[in-house]
């Protein structure tokens, strides 16, 4: 069976995993998250892609962005993956793949999951046992969200607006949120859903959806017809 296209719309927010092939590590020095880095930066900016979050863990990353066009997010993707293997190879003296197969990626539903998803991705290294504290870690954007740096990588979703009306009170709702974490529902999830490619969000959200695009935004049985999405 073919596999279906990437679901990618312009205007909604993406949850984007790329990894290592065999888990294999995709950084070796400090100077390869920060080349990552730069390369994303470029690259959102080149193809209209604003980037609201990510973390870069040693095999894998994470990205929460929303592009302008159709074609931005895998142009952007594209060209960062390309660049960044040619980087890295000429780096470690290696040769051939570095990424295991494609991206994953999916479109989230804003309300619902934007802030649990970038939660979600803060806590990664925290998770991993990287570091007790998402503070602690150098490598993702929480630290641009709680006030601690300013990362010009990033484009705030408008959603972030909403936690308070000044910095320091988004800062402190947003650290809260962090700290309180999300359920062990939501996190699986966020992780299959980019990882099989099928829209996350209510009934609602992915009936409009699938109003926009030809492509299948949800799992359905094989040869049986399902009267209502399924709901995350």
């Amino acid at each position: 069976m073919a596999r279906l296209p990437r679901l990618t719309l312009p205007g909604y927010p993406h949850h984007i995993i790329q990894r290592g092939n065999n888990r294999q590590p995709i950084f070796a020095s400090t100077a390869d998250y920060q080349m990552l880095l730069a390369l994303l930066d470029e690259n959102a900016r080149k193809f209209g892609v604003a980037l609201h979050a990510y973390v870069l863990m040693g095999n894998h990353f994470h990205l929460l962005a929303t592009p302008t066009t159709g074609d931005g997010l895998p142009q952007m993707m594209q060209a960062v993956g390309r660049r960044y293997v040619r980087y890295f190879n000429d780096r470690q003296g290696r040769s051939g793949t570095l990424w295991e197969g494609r991206y994953r990626s999916t479109l989230i539903e804003t309300d619902r999951y934007l802030l649990a998803c970038m939660a979600y991705m803060d806590l990664n290294p925290v998770r991993a046992g990287l570091v007790a504290e998402p503070k602690d870690y150098p490598w993702s954007s929480y630290g641009h969200y709680v006030g601690a740096r300013t990362d010009k990588l990033l484009t705030p979703h408008a959603l972030l607006w909403d936690l308070g009306n000044t910095p320091f009170a988004r800062e402190a709702v947003y650290a809260n949120l962090v700290r309180a974490g999300i359920t062990p529902v939501q996190e699986e999830a966020l992780t299959r859903s980019a990882l099989k490619g099928w829209a996350l969000g209510d009934e609602k959200f992915v009936a409009d959806l699938q109003k926009r695009t030809e492509r299948r935004v949800q799992k359905t049985q094989a040869g049986r017809p399902v009267s209502k999405p399924v709901v995350e």
